[in-house]
């Protein structure tokens, strides 16, 4: 299957997937940012700090989401959404969301299927060094599987959803973005990468946070990569 054709492409409301686990400190910040004309779609994966009241109160359509696991949010606000462009962007403010039209202007110019945001952080505190590290060696792996010129699997990324739908993501936890861009290559979509400004984000990050999190988001990728082979 080759990549979706975007000649003339405009997007007129693109939504934005926000997975999200106790962010409420964090989306009132998110949230009043979000570009004018973008549809900001939360899929709470069971919060229990009223994550899902404050989105509301923010103009959000709130997706309950019982399946644990990142991927599972991900794919369930994928699913809510209706516009052909859906954008994905962490709700833990470490990256900002009027950054977005730079990610759907490579889809309408033709020159991407998927496109990703490459983190650039702003601060030391912004990307712990063991994350980094991690990160680039994933991405090594990834350039040498797909052949694309990638420098970072970063969490905001933006693509056309009916094509993204027929991709078949099934991982339902850390490894659905790793996922994605394995069978946008498998499927001879172009990927492209921008720079995006990387924040410190606010609270306890899920994965580079604890040593837990860690270890079953390498694991997850492990998985993904194996599966693929």
């Amino acid at each position: 299957m080759a990549g979706p054709e975007q000649a003339g492409y405009r997007a007129q409301m693109p939504d934005v997937v926000l997975p999200c686990l106790n962010e409420a400190a964090a989306l009132p910040w998110v949230l009043s940012r979000m570009p004018d004309g973008y549809r900001a779609i939360v899929a709470d994966n069971a919060s229990t700090d009223g994550s899902a009241d404050v989105a509301r109160a923010h103009g959000a359509l709130v997706v309950p989401v019982a399946q644990r696991g990142f991927g599972a949010a991900c794919h369930a606000g994928l699913l809510a959404a209706t516009d052909d462009v859906v954008c994905f962007l962490d709700a833990d403010a470490s990256l900002d969301p009027g950054e977005l039209p730079r990610l759907v202007a490579l889809l309408s110019a033709d020159c991407a299927d998927l496109a990703l945001g490459r983190r650039t952080p702003t601060t030391r505190r912004s990307w712990p060094l063991t994350a980094r590290a991690g990160n680039a060696v994933l991405v090594r792996r990834i350039r040498l599987r797909t052949g694309y010129d990638l420098h970072d699997l970063g969490p905001m990324r933006a693509a056309r959803r009916e094509p993204l739908l027929q991709l078949g993501l099934t991982d339902r936890r850390f490894g659905y973005p790793l996922e994605m861009v394995i069978r946008a290559a498998a499927h001879q979509w172009r990927v492209a990468e921008t720079p995006v400004a990387y924040r410190p984000r606010v609270g306890r990050s899920k994965v580079t946070g604890t040593v837990h999190g860690t270890v079953r988001a390498v694991r997850d990728m492990r998985r993904v990569l194996a599966a693929s082979e």
